[in-house]
């Protein structure tokens, strides 16, 4: 070929990824999730079955050997840095934000729910995430006049939530929504939007929701404090903590000048930290940073 590229920038670890390596072309790994850990649950859950787990493991072979010898790993987060440093020690490391297109993330009509509410959006694949919705019970019997939506679910454990969820009379599961038209039109209409997650190497969702300025609040779980700055762009709760939960709710449902406040500091702050405009500008910044060692 008559490419031939100074770098090669993947978010995918695979066969592809080695062979920019055996050709001594400087590669440049983006990790967006908690590798190990989804590696872990996988074994337990969607891949029990001998001839997944063969598959799963020749996987992460593959991708072990593009962390070890690519020229740096570029986590999307302070926190997944850390996560690295303990499987890596010594693997040069630079935090590369996701970006966000905040003209997608406008007020759009089309979706009626009932007045308070709180909109959660998230999936229900992996119980390291999906097991801090357990606490919901008691939130829902704390704030019985006001109603909980939940759009996403899916996988593994969605029926196991929604077995203690669905007896609530404030609880509505509206199952997947068309991306991102609907959930557009899902983020315009609720009062508060609230991510309940025991893992998350960002939020995403937190981001979307603060560039529609809702309110958000979130659990306090891995990366969320990087998103969230508690108390000016939005609220983080205790981990397990439904008492705490309820009072941020509460907080952002009942006090309007609050809940703006923190609206617009969301969407200034996610604008932005987390555009794509940033996100090129670091990404060339930390690629010339490793080339000018090279040389």
């Amino acid at each position: 070929s008559e490419f031939k590229p100074d770098a090669v920038f993947v978010d995918r670890q695979s066969h592809f990824r080695l062979e920019s390596i055996k050709a001594g072309i400087p590669l440049f790994v983006y990790l967006r999730g908690h590798f190990w850990l989804e590696q872990e649950w996988a074994k337990k859950t969607i891949y029990k079955d001998p001839i997944m787990k063969t598959v799963i493991n020749l996987r992460a072979k593959t991708a072990e050997e593009c962390f070890r010898d690519c020229t740096a790993i570029l986590p999307i987060t302070k926190y997944l840095e850390g996560v690295v440093k303990e499987h890596y020690p010594n693997k040069p490391t630079d935090i590369l934000s996701e970006g966000m297109d905040a003209s997608l993330w406008y007020p759009q009509e089309g979706m009626n729910l009932k007045h308070p509410c709180v909109g959660l959006l998230q999936y229900s694949n992996w119980w390291g995430k999906t097991k801090e919705m357990m606490i919901l019970p008691k939130v829902l019997e704390a704030l019985p006049h006001v109603t909980f939506y939940w759009v996403g679910g899916g996988g593994a454990y969605q029926e196991k939530i929604l077995s203690l969820l669905e007896k609530y009379d404030n609880f509505k599961f509206l199952g997947r929504l068309q991306y991102p038209d609907q959930v557009r039109q899902y983020l315009t209409e609720i009062d508060v939007y609230a991510l309940v997650t025991g893992l998350d190497t960002l939020g995403v969702t937190v981001l979307e929701a603060s560039l529609m300025k809702k309110p958000v609040v979130a659990t306090d779980a891995a990366a969320i404090p990087e998103v969230i700055k508690n108390g000016i762009t939005g609220y983080t709760a205790r981990e397990g903590d439904a008492v705490d939960l309820v009072e941020k709710l509460t907080i952002l449902l009942n006090d309007k000048k609050i809940a703006s406040k923190m609206s617009i500091a969301g969407y200034e702050f996610v604008k932005n930290n987390f555009s794509w405009d940033k996100m090129a500008t670091d990404l060339l910044s930390v690629i010339n940073k490793h080339l000018n060692k090279v040389k």
